[in-house]
């Protein structure tokens, strides 16, 4: 069996991480078929990509050129179409798990990032014009984007929350998805909503990395490569507080699902680390892994498939403390990490809209 399929058996879900417009109208069907893919992500630096290259997308620009619609109109064109192919594939996977699995997300706007209300409208739109029930909106978690995502989850929309560094802040977004369903279940409302949090990994890496090498004393390089699979261990820890105590226990009676963990950014940025390590070291029940086609191919060819989320707590902790002991708070890393990755998104999005307006005018009819 597949090395990613077998993910399965401990209770993780494979997701891709790589959605284009060649995934979306067929690869994405042989993932699902020979390695058990049930899920894909998407964000503007992943679209910026597969639109500056090659020519997958120019015939529906044609399109959207010939109707003379704006570059934000055109992409919102170019995106949801990718969005709904990739829906389709995997709707049989949603249906025979009855909605438990097979979601494809697309990201509200990054300039929105600190506009709840903003988010909220642009999140029902999409939610709206895709009209597909695993079809999930990706929202960060910034201090505008948590009562959106408490919103949204209230108005029957899936949500995928991105961005997400911190443990502390992985807690608010847990108790936002919980505030928003019980805000459905007094109104007697279903609470069949699903959503994931997006904890990122391999980043954490690398920002403490660069710190710890700064400080360059043996106890600082001793302490590196360890605090990414802590902090998501830690994550995880709070979860399984907050979703398998008293907390949930009426909604979870009334019948909805958890919040799953999702492991986002899992490729391997420094070379000296095993490059399946943040995989490897993240299995376990009620998750998600998002894994680009790199890591993919890694991991199918020397992946170690065994438990390893809730082991080694306690070293997990320790991890996080011998960062800490070098004077490098993790509220600080976290911070800057959320702020670079909506600087970043926004960034691509930028170029993004700039590439669709370069091949527009380069696909125009003289």
């Amino acid at each position: 069996m597949s090395a990613i399929k077998q993910l399965i058996d401990f209770g993780q879900s494979p997701w891709n991480d790589n959605l284009t417009r060649a995934l979306a109208t067929g690869g994405l069907r042989d993932l699902i078929a020979e390695h058990g893919m049930r899920g894909v992500t998407s964000n503007p630096t992943i679209f910026e990509k597969a639109m500056a290259q090659g020519n997958d997308y120019d015939a529906q620009l044609r399109e959207v050129t010939a109707r003379a619609e704006s570059p934000i109109d055109a992409y919102w064109d170019l995106v949801t179409t990718d969005i709904a192919h990739a829906a389709d594939l995997l709707r049989p996977t949603f249906d025979e798990l009855d909605g438990a699995d097979g979601f494809v997300s697309v990201e509200v706007s990054p300039d929105l990032a600190h506009d709840t209300d903003g988010t909220i409208s642009q999140a029902k739109e999409l939610w709206d014009r895709l009209d597909r029930p695993n079809v999930m909106i990706k929202i960060p978690a910034t201090e505008a984007g948590i009562p959106a995502i408490e919103d949204a989850i209230a108005e029957g929309i899936n949500i995928n929350v991105t961005l997400m560094f911190s443990v502390d802040i992985y807690r608010r977004v847990a108790r936002a998805y919980v505030a928003g369903l019980r805000r459905r279940l007094e109104r007697g409302e279903s609470v069949n909503v699903a959503s994931v949090a997006s904890f990122f990994v391999s980043r954490v890496d690398t920002k403490v990395d660069r710190y710890l090498d700064e400080i360059g004393t043996d106890q600082a390089r001793a302490a590196r490569g360890r605090a990414a699979i802590a902090n998501a261990k830690m994550a995880y820890e709070s979860f399984t507080e907050i979703f398998g105590g008293e907390e949930f226990a009426d909604l979870r009676a009334a019948g909805a699902r958890v919040q799953r963990c999702l492991w986002a950014s899992t490729s391997t940025k420094n070379p000296d680390y095993r490059d399946v390590l943040y995989v490897e070291e993240l299995i376990g029940p009620d998750t998600v892994d998002t894994m680009p086609l790199e890591t993919i191919t890694a991991f199918l060819d020397h992946g170690h498939i065994e438990r390893t989320l809730d082991r080694d707590l306690d070293h997990a902790h320790e991890a996080i403390r011998a960062v800490e002991a070098q004077g490098i708070t993790m509220e600080r890393v976290t911070a800057e990490l959320i702020d670079e990755g909506v600087s970043s998104f926004s960034k691509s999005f930028d170029e993004l809209i700039e590439t669709i307006e370069s091949k527009r005018e380069e696909l125009a009819p003289a």
